[in-house]
């Protein structure tokens, strides 16, 4: 699949190098979703959260927000 959005997955690792070897490791297996076109991700032992759009036809993953677990939580919460 192509990734949309690396940029965000860079700029997110430049402050949280912790969590550059997992965001690697997910790149390389994208392909493995399950059903729905938004996927949560828990990164580094759920330390982090990363939000994806799934467009399954056109094999397109969208970044849509990557960030600290207690920010999603908090971003949630307005919605």
């Amino acid at each position: 699949m192509r990734i949309v959005g690396r940029n965000r997955l860079d700029e997110f690792c430049s402050t949280h190098a912790d969590a550059r070897p997992w965001i690697e490791v997910w790149l390389q297996e994208t392909a493995s979703f399950l059903h729905s076109n938004i996927v949560i991700f828990n990164v580094r032992g759920d330390k982090y959260r990363l939000e994806v759009q799934v467009d399954f036809r056109n094999g397109i993953v969208s970044v849509l927000w990557v960030g600290k677990h207690s920010e999603y939580d908090e971003r949630n919460q307005q919605r």
